[in-house]
């Protein structure tokens, strides 16, 4: 699988290397913050945003839906989106917080939910 589990001409969602389903939805330009984003590409970002939580919700039936927005580290807007359960390694805290436990998380397929992703995303 790429790199880039979606695109389009305003972003793109990348997969994030963790347990716990996660994906970054990244601007195609290097905008800094939301703000500086010509009023479609925010309307893009927003809506993709909304349609990842409620894949997220309907596929995985996680406990919580964590949004976050940084970029300390990577100057360029992305929308970490990350599917949370009770048993995961670092619930109730955020997933840079201190881990809690060893997780073993039996989840459905990853790939079928890019698969269920993109087709929403493509409408």
């Amino acid at each position: 699988m790429s790199d880039k589990l979606y695109e389009n001409e305003y972003f793109y969602i990348e997969k994030e290397n963790a347990i716990i389903p996660w994906v970054k939805i990244f601007s195609k330009r290097p905008y800094k913050e939301l703000s500086d984003c010509d009023p479609e590409t925010q309307a893009a970002m927003l809506k993709a945003m909304l349609i990842v939580e409620e894949t997220m919700r309907f596929y995985y039936n996680p406990k919580k839906i964590n949004i976050a927005m940084f970029g300390n580290y990577v100057p360029h807007l992305h929308i970490h989106v990350m599917a949370r359960f009770e048993e995961d390694s670092h619930f109730p805290e955020s997933m840079w917080g201190v881990k809690q436990r060893e997780a073993h998380l039996h989840l459905p397929s990853f790939e079928n939910f890019v698969t269920i992703l993109q087709s929403k995303l493509a409408l």
